[in-house]
Order: C-alpha cells, then structure tokens, then sequence
C-alpha cells in the first residue's frame, strides 16, 4: 500500500453524470432507509465545508467503532454477516495455494496487468473524483461536494484499519514466494517494508479502498441502477488485479472487499 493508494478506487468512481442531482433523502435503497445525507450540507446549491472541518474528529469516531466492532458483534449486532465473511475468508485462506501457483504460472493476464497496474489504477483513483469534486465546486453543487469529503473519510477509515491489520498478520505477498514454494506457510514472516504503509499482504489495501468508494459513491447516487452495478463492477476489477499481479492472495482481497463496504456502509454513511 502506497501514499497514493489512501484514494485507492477511484476508478469505482469514475460514472458520468455522478454529480447530479441526487434522489430525495426519503427514498430506500433495497427496503432500507437512506443513511442520513445532510452532514451540515442545509442546501443542494452551495459550498461543503463543515464536513472538512470535521473530518478529523469524524475519523477518530470511526475508528473507535471499528475497533470497537467484535463487541458490538457479540452482543449480537452484524453477528451473522461477521460470521459469513469470517468462514468465506478462512475457506479463502485454505484455497490461496491453488490460486497463488495458478497466477505463478500463467502469463494469461499480461495485457490486463500492464492496463490495470498499481501504478495505473491509484493514478485513476485519484484523477477520477478529483475531477467530480471540481465539477461539484464549479456548479455549487453541495451533495457532491460533501459526497466526495464522505468518500474520502471512508478511505482514510479503511487504510488506517489496514495498515494495522496488515503490521499485526505480516502476510507474505504471493509474489514473494519463490516457484515452488509453499503458499500455506505465508503468515507473520514478511520483514521488509512501512509499518506506517503497513508491512503484510492482509487485506488488500487498494481493494478496501475501493470497495470503500464504490459504496459511499453506489448509495448516495443509486438511479439509475447501472451506477451501482458500474461502480461494484470497478472495484471488483481493482481486486481482480491484485491477485493477478501477484500482489495479494483471493482471501486478501475478499477481505478487503467486505471490510470497505462495511466501513462506508455502516460506519461512515450511518454515523449516529
């Protein structure tokens, strides 16, 4: 994970017309309630600030109730969506050998890698909704400023999440282990790299970032409908690369892929 993976799916949110008007506050989503929209924006027309101001003290909250979650989880809250990605990711883990020797060994995706390299997709990442925010700052257009100060605090939720995650597991990336080499024996051995990037393979950094986005920006500009099968389907591309450049291993990136959406879901957009 690099500094500029902090933004790290913004090519989840690259949907022309995403800055438009978006639906009233009162419609659901799949039967449930909009999270709450107006985060000190009174008005659709006009400059965002507050949520800047914030930002700050908003992560500190997030991160209180992320690090909190196991508790909240035994007294029954999200125990049994815990509980599914917790066994999804263990069968991951058992299945990662078959995948890490696959992708050792085909050279099947090299096109598709050199297209969406790290390199590439955190430069989109951070081009893409830029470029919406400045669309928003041009036509005063509050909800999308304030949707792009949202997007930002879930990724900066995410990765600070990760980078510990990735300090405590010091998973190796597939890529490290030599051609015949056993891809069962991956955990607590990497050495080299950023505590501060964060060291380990687990989760993926740039697929948490990018699930991140593509929820905040796929829940506050829902219609059509296409925009959320767009953005998921982006950031699934994100995470697809990273097992095929050898950077992470499926369970990392599944992982990374319900950690993001959890944390812009019921962390960020459901702030008490």
């Amino acid at each position: 994970m690099k500094a500029t993976t902090f933004l790290a799916a913004l090519l989840a949110v690259a949907l022309p017309g995403s800055a438009q008007s978006p639906i009233p506050e009162a419609t659901e989503i799949a039967g449930e309630p909009r999270a709450p929209t107006d985060r000190g924006a009174s008005t659709n027309k006009g400059f965002y600030l507050e949520g800047w101001k914030k930002l700050v003290p908003d992560l500190l909250s997030d991160q209180k109730r992320i690090w909190l979650f196991p508790a909240a989880a035994a007294r029954g809250r999200h125990l049994t969506p815990a509980l599914a990605v917790a066994g999804t990711t263990a069968a991951l883990v058992a299945l990662d050998p078959y995948g890490g020797r696959y992708f050792q060994r085909t050279d099947s995706f090299g096109g598709f890698n050199r297209v969406f390299s790290g390199y590439n997709t955190a430069r989109g990442m951070i081009l893409f909704p830029t470029a919406l925010y400045a669309v928003g700052l041009l036509q005063k257009d509050a909800y999308a400023q304030q949707t792009y100060v949202l997007a930002a605090e879930a990724v900066l939720d995410s990765e600070m999440f990760t980078s510990a995650m990735k300090d405590v597991t010091r998973r190796l990336n597939p890529g490290l282990v030599p051609p015949g080499g056993d891809f069962s024996a991956t955990w607590f051995r990497k050495k080299n790299g950023s505590w501060i990037r964060g060291i380990g393979s687990f989760p993926s950094g740039h697929t948490i970032a990018a699930f991140s986005l593509a929820t905040v920006y796929a829940r506050r500009y829902p219609h059509p409908a296409w925009r959320r099968w767009a953005a998921y389907g982006l950031a699934g591309v994100v995470g697809f690369s990273r097992v095929s450049l050898e950077t992470h291993f499926v369970s990392d990136v599944f992982a990374g892929a319900a950690l993001g959406y959890f944390i812009a879901r019921d962390v960020v957009l459901r702030r008490p």
